[in-house]
C-alpha cells in the first residue's frame, strides 16, 4: 500500500505533465509571431483590457493559452534556448508591450525556463497567491494586461542579489536587443 505522500507526489507530477502537454505548438497554424523587436515598443500608458476574441487576434495560440488561461510552456523548449542566446536588452510582455525584465537581471537557473532574479520595471509586475496542484506558489502576472507570466520562487540558494527566481514562460516575452549608439543594428545582430 502506497503512502499518502507517494500518492500526492504522483498526482502532482501527473497534473504538471498534463498542464505542460495542454499547451500546443505556437507555430502549428502558421501564426508564429516574432519575439525579437528591432526597437523598444511604445509602453502602455494605462491598463490593457481586451476580449478573448481580441487577444486571439494578436497572440499565437500558445501565447494565448499562457497569458490568458494561465498555462505553462514545456520546459527546455525553443523559447528557452533562444533566451539563453540573447545578449543585452529588455524583455516586454507579448500581450501589451509593457517592459518587465532586462538582461541585467537574467541568469541561467538551468530549470528549462527563462529566469530572472528581479524585474526591471516593478510597477509592471504583480504577484498573486497560486494554490493550483495542491501546493502554494506565487504567480507572476503582467500588471498592465493581467497576463500570466510564470512564478517567482524565493530561498532556493541561487547566488544572486535577491535569492529569487522569476521562472517565466519564454513564449510570452518579446526581446528588444540593446541598440549601440551610432549603430543602426541592435547589438549581437548581423549588419
Amino acid at each position: 500500500m502506497k503512502s499518502a505522500s507517494q500518492i500526492t507526489a504522483v498526482a502532482l507530477a501527473a497534473g504538471m505533465a498534463f498542464s505542460q502537454l495542454s499547451c500546443g505548438d505556437a507555430s502549428a497554424d502558421g501564426k508564429e509571431k516574432s519575439k525579437v523587436e528591432k526597437k523598444a515598443p511604445a509602453q502602455p500608458a494605462k491598463p490593457v483590457s481586451k476580449s478573448d476574441e481580441e487577444w486571439q487576434k494578436i497572440l499565437t495560440p500558445e501565447q494565448f493559452e499562457i497569458l490568458r488561461n494561465h498555462q505553462t510552456e514545456r520546459p527546455w523548449g525553443r523559447a528557452y534556448y533562444e533566451f539563453k542566446k540573447q545578449g543585452e536588452g529588455t524583455y516586454c510582455c507579448a500581450g501589451c508591450n509593457a517592459e518587465l525584465f532586462s538582461s541585467k537581471e537574467k541568469f541561467d537557473a538551468r530549470c528549462g525556463w527563462p529566469a530572472f532574479f528581479d524585474t526591471s520595471k516593478h510597477e509592471n509586475i504583480k504577484t498573486v497567491r497560486d494554490v493550483a496542484f495542491g501546493t502554494v506558489r506565487v504567480e507572476v502576472r503582467c500588471n498592465v494586461c493581467d497576463g500570466h507570466l510564470g512564478h517567482v520562487f524565493t530561498g532556493e540558494g541561487y547566488d544572486t542579489p535577491t535569492d529569487q527566481r522569476y521562472c517565466i514562460n519564454g513564449e510570452v516575452l518579446k526581446f528588444v536587443p540593446k541598440v549601440v549608439p551610432g549603430d543602426d543594428a541592435p547589438e549581437g545582430e548581423d549588419k
